[in-house]
């Protein structure tokens, strides 16, 4: 496409969680005809393998190593404020010296900043929301002074529009214990007070998953849904050759896990994963360790430092019922036949390629808005079970035991696995042709195109 009108570029928050699901609308964006360009940070560029969309870096000040580089997240925050409002506005400047005039900016949630450098250059600004709708309306509820905040243990149950009711515990961290977590909570709070600023709201989720949310938010916040944003292989097989997101901050050992998995039974396997940002206490892992033992299933565990973390005497004892990997393609490991059971922090991306995936789920939720998508997993969508921490916030051995017992051969365990199928097909009929979401971005593509009330730069 010449001198087409739609050039979008893509901004992202330099982890992987973000990175995956940005990407992947990115390629969307490409697939159906229009230039995509993701920008990420320096530090991360290096890892975007993907060769549909163009790839550009963005200073966020720390261009060595990126946020360890930093003193402090609020120093990380601030800096990529600054320098990147800079580096973006610069990078548009070079599109539209290049004949290829940038149009749109999609950007990460996390960097509402860059809704100002659209507004600067008079283009169309689109914030994507990493999180589900049913979070997001929470803090849109905090914002708009809907609910007290900060949240009082004795107003529990809370109650809020389109969602089932939840105690203090099934929050977000950033909700339900403010203090430690400001910095994020200040720049969640920031983007959520000004949503209407946007073009676009997108999320990362689809209509069905959260119907009675979107039914009760319906003309109250402009909200498009657009997800699940998985890779094309594992729900429409529209784009050829899509099987994973293009991007990995670590390397993976598929072929190891791909060997290992073809020579399980099918639906023996738990896959043990708690995504890139946890950080899990030695005392935790040694009791999932010897609750995965005791279980006397297969098991699939990514644990990043697992010489450190691991007791020698379960790395000995564990033959060929167990395999540790520092990382994994967890797209391919969910969608093996052997796997039948995921035991999962809940991170959005993770709970939607488990339910995208159809494979039921252990929920052990650890920050963010994990807690909230673990009571979800188990009430709401019937996809798995959550545990039950101690005091001491500790899931004991016979806790994890019972959970993977509960979810691969349980009273629930029929029931589960056919709510899993069930989700998996309404997350494939969702981003299909003539599905909800994909209704959704092919008229986001058709104003694009027709550039209403914007300059081209």
């Amino acid at each position: 496409m010449q001198n087409q009108k739609g050039h979008v570029i893509v901004l992202t928050y330099p982890a992987q969680g973000h990175i995956n699901p940005l990407l992947q609308f990115a390629k969307r964006l490409t697939f159906k005809g229009l230039k995509a360009t993701l920008a990420t940070t320096h530090y991360t560029v290096k890892s975007i393998h993907e060769t549909s969309v163009g790839v550009e870096p963005i200073s966020d000040g720390y261009d060595e190593s990126g946020f360890k580089q930093a003193p402090s997240v609020e120093a990380y925050l601030d800096s990529f404020k600054t320098v990147g409002s800079r580096a973006l506005s610069e990078l548009i400047l070079k599109f539209s010296a290049s004949g290829s005039p940038v149009n749109c900016i999609v950007y990460d949630s996390l960097l509402s900043w860059a809704i100002d450098v659209a507004k600067k250059f008079n283009i169309y600004g689109a914030v994507f929301l990493t999180n589900s709708a049913s979070v997001c309306s929470m803090y849109w509820h905090i914002i708009h002074g809907h609910q007290a905040f900060p949240v009082k243990q004795e107003t529990e149950p809370l109650l809020m529009p389109g969602l089932p009711p939840l105690a203090l515990s099934d929050l977000p961290i950033f909700i339900s214990q403010p203090a430690p977590h400001s910095p994020y909570l200040a720049l969640i709070l920031e983007q959520f007070s000004s949503l209407e600023e946007n073009d676009w709201v997108f999320c990362n989720s689809f209509e069905e998953l959260e119907s009675e949310l979107v039914k009760e938010m319906l003309g109250l916040w402009p909200l498009v849904m657009i997800g699940p944003m998985v890779p094309s292989s594992y729900l429409d097989q529209e784009i050829e050759g899509d099987r994973d997101y293009g991007a990995n901050l670590w390397k993976p050992t598929t072929d190891q896990c791909m060997k290992w998995l073809e020579k399980k039974p099918p639906e023996s396997v738990i896959y043990i994963s708690f995504g890139s940002m946890a950080d899990i206490a030695a005392k935790q892992v040694e009791e999932i360790a010897w609750g995965l033992k005791a279980s006397n299933q297969n098991f699939l565990w990514v644990v990043k430092e697992p010489k450190t973390k691991l007791p020698d005497e379960f790395l000995s004892s564990i033959g060929e019922t167990g395999l540790v990997v520092t990382w994994c393609n967890q797209l391919e490991v969910l969608a093996h036949q052997a796997v039948g059971c995921f035991i999962t922090h809940c991170g959005w991306n993770s709970t939607l390629e488990g339910l995208s995936l159809g494979v039921p789920m252990v929920a052990m939720p650890q920050w963010s808005d994990q807690p909230t998508n673990a009571k979800f997993v188990e009430e709401l969508w019937g996809v798995g079970v959550k545990v039950k921490k101690s005091e001491e916030g500790i899931v004991s051995r016979e806790e994890l035991e019972m959970c993977i017992r509960e979810v691969m051969v349980g009273e629930r365990s029929g029931q589960i696995k056919k709510n899993s199928l069930k989700w998996r097909e309404a997350a494939k009929k969702a981003v299909s042709i003539g599905g909800t979401s994909d209704y959704n971005i092919n008229e986001f593509i058709l104003k694009l195109l027709s550039g209403q009330g914007k300059k081209i730069w």
